[in-house]
């Protein structure tokens, strides 16, 4: 267990990633990820701009992981598999 409860942002990254694999509206990333909307949105420039999410050219509300983003995901839960963090 870790001493420290609180999120830093590589694990929230990986929830709003997590979230968003098969694609999913700000509200769901929101619960789901348990932050709130401000924070939201700044993680989401940040993820856009880094190219690991992207919106559907279908319905602009869906928010989707892209390829890069799943690879950041492999990496996540293998640096947390092996203790890293």
């Amino acid at each position: 267990m870790r001493v420290n409860s609180r999120r830093n942002s590589v694990e929230v990254i990986a929830d709003i990633l997590h979230i968003a694999r098969n694609g999913a509206r700000k509200t769901r990333i929101v619960y789901g990820a348990n932050i709130n909307f401000k924070l939201l949105n700044n993680y989401l420039k940040r993820l856009e701009r880094s190219g690991l999410i992207a919106t559907d050219p279908r319905d602009h509300a869906i928010i989707k992981t892209t390829e890069k983003g799943k690879e950041y995901l492999r990496q996540y839960e293998s640096l947390r598999k092996l203790g890293v963090l």
